[in-house]
């Protein structure tokens, strides 16, 4: 114990040590490199690749010299299989997925850069670090801030330029650390052009989680029935109108929870309720970690895949894992 600290002083230092947010903030895109090791089993121990409704296509260990790599909160993916993420510390990272068929192989072409304010200021300067959700338009990329509980809009290219708020009056009374950690952009249907949004919690740990449905013609708000233990952490739309939500539970007796939701479009409209339908559920036991990252495709035999990465936190003591699924045709 340190001379003349306290054990909860102690506890405290020790901690800000381990999830302390790096001061890499480029404000112009900066190449990194990113290293991969793969995991080729799920379950440790087993061959076994059938979980439930999801076919396990592989996955990887992401490392990287660069001292503001971590914290990924928000995952999104193209046809391309270019990426675009971003981390708690308030950084664009963009880049490549490499894959030998679906198999997740490495990243490449990787660079980052700070978000940037209207003025063109670093965000996580001045109180705009907690990125926790992006989502890509045809002309425009959104992202999502929870502790200030902000959405903001930046060019399609959007490292290394300026960003703007998007009126989203609705989202403002979600809790602090509880708030927006999930967007998605329509694409499709009576609700085309609107961003759907969900909370991390509700009012209280368990009440159903609140879901926003901001701009289009039809905006307004509904809830998404509490599953469990389970808090909101991503959504993104499946080419076939499918919503699927990543959804995750931390306890010091249980470590990290995993589910994964699925949800019709047509039943997201002003009013609703939804249950969905549970793809599966993970525990420790799994090669699991805090996956907050959601990004949904479809391959070339037209499965739909899951791109799922992971929140380290910035912490020694986790790790940035990205996952790959399909979903099993019924």
């Amino acid at each position: 114990m340190a001379a003349g600290l306290g054990l909860a002083a102690v506890v405290a230092v020790a901690t800000s040590v381990l999830l302390a947010k790096p001061l890499a903030l480029p404000a112009t895109p900066e190449a990194i490199t990113v290293v991969a090791r793969p995991i080729t089993s799920f379950r440790s121990g087993e061959d076994k690749h059938r979980f439930g409704a999801l076919d396990f296509r592989g996955g990887l260990v992401l490392t990287s010299d660069f001292s503001g790599f971590g914290g990924i909160s928000g995952f999104s993916l193209g046809k391309d299989d270019r990426f675009l993420a971003v981390t708690d510390a308030g950084l664009f990272l963009s880049g490549r997925l490499e894959t030998d068929g679906d198999r997740p192989t490495g990243l490449s072409d990787v660079e980052a850069a700070a978000l940037l304010d209207s003025q063109g200021r670093v965000q996580a300067a001045h109180h705009r670090s907690d990125v926790e959700a992006v989502t890509v338009a045809p002309d425009a990329v959104y992202v999502a801030m929870e502790t200030i509980n902000e959405i903001w809009r930046y060019p399609r290219d959007p490292l290394g330029q300026k960003g703007t708020q998007v009126p989203a009056p609705a989202i403002r009374d979600l809790r602090r650390n509880t708030g927006l950690e999930s967007l998605a952009l329509v694409s499709s249907g009576p609700l085309r052009g609107a961003l759907l949004a969900i909370g991390e919690e509700g009012a209280t740990p368990a009440a159903d989680l609140p879901g926003f449905i901001i701009g289009g013609r039809e905006p307004g708000t509904f809830t998404v029935v509490k599953s469990g233990p389970f808090d909101a952490t991503d959504l993104a739309f499946g080419p076939d109108g499918d919503l699927f939500l990543l959804e995750r539970h931390y306890s010091p007796l249980t470590g990290v929870l995993l589910q994964i939701r699925r949800f019709a479009l047509a039943d997201v409209k002003a009013g609703a309720r939804l249950s969905g339908e549970v793809l599966g559920t993970f525990d420790m036991g799994y090669e699991i970690d805090n996956m907050e990252g959601l990004a949904v495709t479809r391959n070339a035999a037209g499965e739909t895949l899951l791109t799922l990465i992971s929140d380290d936190n910035f912490s020694l003591l986790q790790r940035t894992l990205l996952l790959r699924f399909a979903v099993v045709r019924d």
